[in-house]
């Protein structure tokens, strides 16, 4: 098996290219813009550009002028951003923002069972008791990045208690995959489809968790077995294009490029020396996927928990998304970020 090394000048081109076509994408304060501008977070940490900080402080600053929207579990995802801009600008705002946030999580969101985060999309009580496996990004990760900033043993256990909870009733023990969403009014997963995107959210916060985590912290090692198990049957689900489809076990559906980035980034950050063939065939499958204006193609939109899989098949791929661009970029951050594993260096 040969290494898979990158062209790290292509890499940073390739960043620059796809946060430059973010930046004129306009949002809401919302998890699209969240997952969007998380990449560009990450994009500023492997290159240090203030360009890519400026563009963030203009953004936030004008939106906080015109006033947040309702907080919800999805929209905290926001504070991904709030936890660069203070590390960049060291603004007690941004700081006060992520706070804000996190209060609302531990004191006022919907939770059910063991204090799960229901998954929400407005103020409202959408998705009465139901688990998705969006929420580990959108609040799991942002709380557990929060908690270790600022040793906050409450945060950190609150955010465990999420990845442990989440992984309980999402991942299947028989094929290891996660499903896209837990009922536990009806106690099952719905329409029981392994749908990519989820699968990308589980897998690439399953491995940046571990990395925060340490071997005498009980969870270090439930995140590591299941992340292990989980990346060991994706890699063998990866089409020949070298992409993931957006019903993973469904060779009729289509090849989706922000649950392949998610995926492909977990693979990275996880390092299993073996999964050096899957690394490199990813590689060339979202690269190819990305435009010369740096539009990430063949996203799927937003996607609820759909009634059968065909229902999944058909979900469109025509716009481009914040969640593509942001997974994207998160990908290629990483490959940067582990230097060993993918470069002659």
């Amino acid at each position: 098996m040969r290494k898979f090394e990158i062209d790290e000048q292509e890499v940073l081109e390739l960043i620059d290219r796809v946060v430059k076509r973010t930046m004129n994408m306009d949002f809401t304060w919302n998890w699209s813009c969240g997952v969007a501008y998380y990449g560009i977070c990450k994009a500023w940490e492997v290159t240090g550009k203030q360009e890519y900080i400026d563009f963030l402080v203009r953004w936030v600053d004008e939106y906080l002028e015109l006033g947040l929207p309702p907080l919800m579990v999805n929209s905290c995802a926001m504070g991904h951003t709030m936890l660069t801009l203070h590390e960049a600008t060291g603004d007690s705002k941004y700081l006060d923002l992520a706070l804000l946030k996190a209060e609302y999580l531990r004191k006022d969101a919907i939770r059910f069972g063991e204090g799960v985060f229901q998954h929400t999309v407005s103020s409202r009580n959408d998705f009465p008791e139901q688990a998705w496996a969006d929420t580990l990004f959108m609040a799991a990760y942002f709380l557990l990045r929060l908690g270790f900033k600022l040793d906050n043993k409450e945060y950190i256990d609150d955010a465990l208690n999420q990845f442990y909870w989440h992984e309980e009733y999402l991942q299947d023990t028989k094929t290891n995959l996660f499903y896209h969403a837990w009922d536990n009014v009806r106690g099952d997963h719905l329409s029981g489809v392994y749908w990519g995107r989820a699968n990308a959210w589980a897998a690439y916060t399953m491995a940046q968790a571990y990395k925060m985590l340490n071997p005498f912290m009980p969870m270090w090692m439930r995140l590591g077995g299941a992340l292990g198990d989980q990346l060991s049957a994706l890699v063998r689900l990866q089409s020949p294009e070298g992409l993931w489809r957006t019903v993973l076990d469904d060779e009729t559906s289509y090849a989706e490029t922000s649950a392949s980035a998610g995926i492909a980034a977990a693979i990275v950050v996880n390092g299993h020396p073996l999964h050096q063939n899957a690394m490199a065939k990813a590689y060339e499958g979202i690269i190819a996927s990305i435009d010369e204006d740096g539009s990430v193609r063949n996203v799927s939109a937003g996607t609820a928990v759909m009634h059968t899989v065909e229902d999944y098949k058909v979900i469109s791929t025509k716009r481009v998304q914040g969640w593509g661009q942001g997974l994207t970029l998160a990908y290629l951050v990483a490959l940067l970020q582990n230097r060993e594993l993918v470069s002659k260096i």
